[in-house]
């Protein structure tokens, strides 16, 4: 007997998540069905003209335009930023650079460092874990 695969899909909210797009802006026929993972890998594959649009206009959603702005999307919402902005509007804030953005993006620099260092310092315990466990064996 054959097993039969049911299609996955997902809610087009997580679809436009993974595309990186804001839900409200997609054309009515995606907003309103169910999209499998054919679907998605076909649109990210081999993206169709309104799906281009809107990656290089927007509006785009948080996540994007807190990347965009070298921001946190909290930082976004401590600047008062809590909607979908589009491509001009992003260039506008960079190019004014008000007082929150460069606040936040200070903050940024320092969380990535702090990354960094921690990383940098469970890099060098796993090796010396990995040096006493090989010392301890011979």
């Amino acid at each position: 007997m054959k097993s039969h695969r049911s299609t996955q899909t997902m809610k087009p909210a997580t679809a436009a998540k993974k595309l990186g797009v804001y839900l409200p802006a997609t054309p009515a026929e995606f907003q309103e069905g169910a999209v499998s993972r054919t679907e998605l890998d076909k649109l990210q594959a081999e993206p169709p003209e309104w799906l281009r649009e809107l990656r290089r206009n927007g509006p785009h959603p948080r996540p994007v335009v807190a990347a965009k702005l070298g921001v946190s999307i909290a930082g976004l919402a401590r600047g008062g930023i809590t909607e979908a902005l589009t491509t001009e509007q992003i260039d506008a804030l960079k190019q004014d650079l008000p007082q929150w953005l460069e606040k936040e993006r200070a903050t940024q620099a320092e969380v990535r460092k702090e990354a960094a260092r921690l990383k940098k310092r469970n890099a060098e315990r796993a090796a010396r874990n990995s040096e006493q466990s090989e010392t301890s064996r011979a």
